[in-house]
């Protein structure tokens, strides 16, 4: 998967400062698997990274930068970006403020300037709390949304890499019902498309797409519902004479397992928690969040800020670890396409 010619340059933005975020960004820093495949840097704050250096018991060596070519990149030095002075003494860790979302988004529009300016290959993100970018006046619920928004891009699809997995969704965020009513044979033929076009991008030369059915055994020709019938066999059908290579409805109680073992390059999930709870169950700390669709590549860990636990040296870091890699590999993959 790497070409060792080329080491990306991944920005690795903060997550909310109350959350556990900074904390396994440290390790993240530090790690030699890291630097073997990229070049680091943090958009966050030293003052926070001097807090977690103390619970943590560890001496931190920095290298404040203003734009990414400054950068050291030698394991040990923590290149930072940093986007202005905060009044960090009243931050409180665990608990939903203004302050900790404002400085989350202003490090997230960081990295958007810097990947548009194409002075980054990818971005990594360590958790968001959305109660706290409520607070600092963002109307998008997460990550991807804002993501998509502020770089004008026409999508963002998310997919979930969990070892040999590459799960997409049809819908992320809303509610079941809601999701449901969402299937119809356009959206789902949409994201087969942009699925394709995606893993194209990356080397994938003809990616052949599972979709997942909505309904127990696909519907039963209809005796459980008639989502297969009206909505998804219309859009496999359309994808094929497209000249796609995609199967189903398949089960959702066995498509994954076969996923697992091969079967597919990538997975259609009808809606949030029929991919979640798969890729989870299988690996909950390696299950990585991709967006494609961007002009750079961003992935993410997919657990939240942990308030509970924040400000106590308890988090484990694998997780982001795992996203920065995945990252790192797919910055590698599409510039070796363009090559």
């Amino acid at each position: 998967m790497r070409n060792v010619e080329f080491k990306p340059i991944v920005a690795i933005t903060m997550g909310d400062p109350a959350g556990i975020g900074p904390e396994i960004l440290v390790d993240t820093m530090l790690s030699p698997i890291i630097h073997d495949i990229c070049k680091p840097l943090v958009i966050g704050s030293i003052e926070i990274l001097e807090r977690v250096a103390k619970i943590l018991g560890k001496e931190l060596k920095y290298n404040k930068i203003s734009k990414p070519s400054e950068g050291k990149y030698e394991i040990g030095t923590i290149d930072i970006i940093e986007t202005g002075v905060y009044d960090v003494e009243t931050l409180e860790w665990g608990k939903v403020q203004k302050l900790g979302g404002r400085m989350s988004i202003d490090w997230i529009d960081k990295s958007i300037e810097l990947g548009m300016n194409k002075e980054i290959d990818a971005v990594s993100t360590a958790p968001i709390h959305k109660g706290s970018i409520k607070l600092a006046g963002v109307q998008e619920p997460g990550h991807t949304e804002i993501y998509q928004n502020r770089t004008n891009s026409p999508y963002a699809l998310t997919m979930f890499s969990c070892h040999k997995l590459r799960v997409f969704f049809v819908s992320r965020h809303m509610s079941l019902i809601d999701a449901c009513k969402y299937i119809t044979k356009e959206n789902v033929l949409e994201s087969i498309i942009n699925i394709d076009k995606e893993l194209k991008n990356i080397g994938v030369e003809k990616p052949h797409i599972a979709l997942a059915a909505l309904n127990p055994h696909g519907g039963d020709n209809g005796l459980f519902g008639r989502e297969e019938i009206d909505h998804l066999i219309p859009a496999i059908e359309k994808a094929q004479k497209m000249g796609i290579n995609t199967v189903g409805p398949i089960p959702a109680d066995s498509v994954f397992h076969m996923g697992k073992s091969g079967c597919y390059d990538a997975i259609l999930s009808l809606y949030h928690d029929q991919g979640h709870i798969a890729c989870k169950t299988y690996d909950f700390e390696k299950t990585i969040s991709v967006t494609f669709g961007l002009p750079f590549i961003r992935s993410s860990v997919d657990h939240g800020t942990a308030f509970d636990i924040a400000g106590k040296g308890m988090a484990g870091s694998t997780s982001l670890i795992e996203a920065t890699k995945i990252a790192s590999e797919y910055a590698i993959l599409m510039r070796s396409r363009e090559e």
